[in-house]
């Protein structure tokens, strides 16, 4: 295969792959085009496999397309993975959630040891409309919802979902937060797969007992001597 067939393979499928990118982003052309600072035609021709970008440019939109550079060199198909909110029932997660916040709220007004009729007259509702939070029968304003778990000396961060998919979701979005706030040479060290030993290694000492590390620590200190 000559030099230029095998450009003009690479083009075409950097091409697919670019297209792919941009679908599964939900951008159109027009976005990706501006944003790395060409015309709509001739990004156009980038996804037509007529033309190829630059590195600067396929690294410009890897960056606006939220997406790692590697897969401009792999088979992978990540436009017809569906986003994330349509495998949700989302109703039916509002209305699971709306009991559940019902019932924590119930717990937080038990654990003040408030009756109904004293939380509803201290925070200027009537009985009937807390019942209606507490058994998840409507949906509790978020001011009342803080007003509430004010006067009986609740968190709204004990509220926030942990367990369910918008939870698990928000729990990796701030793991990737704090990975970022990592420095550079941290950030490099845990990435790299020969320091997985040691990193198993410090999650398996962050459990131990303040005893058990300090006897740990006096064993090593023996076999040192």
């Amino acid at each position: 295969m000559t030099i230029q067939v095998q450009v003009s393979v690479r083009s075409r499928k950097l091409g697919v792959l670019i297209r792919d990118a941009r679908l599964a982003a939900r951008k159109t052309v027009p976005e990706c085009a501006a944003a790395i600072g060409v015309t709509g035609g001739i990004f156009r021709a980038y996804e037509e496999g007529r033309r190829a970008p630059s590195l600067p440019e396929l690294e410009l939109l890897a960056y606006f397309l939220n997406l790692p550079m590697h897969h401009f060199w792999s088979k992978e198909v990540r436009s017809d993975d569906a986003p994330p909110t349509e495998t949700l029932n989302l109703p039916a997660l509002i209305g699971i959630r709306q009991r559940l916040i019902g019932v924590m709220l119930r717990q937080q007004r038990e654990k003040a040891s408030l009756s109904p009729r004293q939380l509803a007259e201290r925070s200027g509702m009537t009985t009937a409309r807390l019942r209606a939070f507490e058994l998840g029968e409507r949906p509790i304003p978020l001011p009342e919802l803080e007003s509430l778990l004010g006067l009986t000396g609740g968190r709204i961060e004990e509220l926030f979902d942990q367990t369910g998919p918008v939870g698990r979701w928000q729990i990796r979005q701030r793991a990737i937060q704090d990975f970022l706030q990592l420095p550079p040479e941290v950030q490099e060290f845990v990435c790299k797969p020969v320091n997985r030993p040691y990193l198993d290694l410090a999650q398996k000492l962050s459990g131990m007992t303040t005893d058990r590390l300090r006897a740990l620590a006096e064993d090593l200190l023996d076999i040192t001597l």
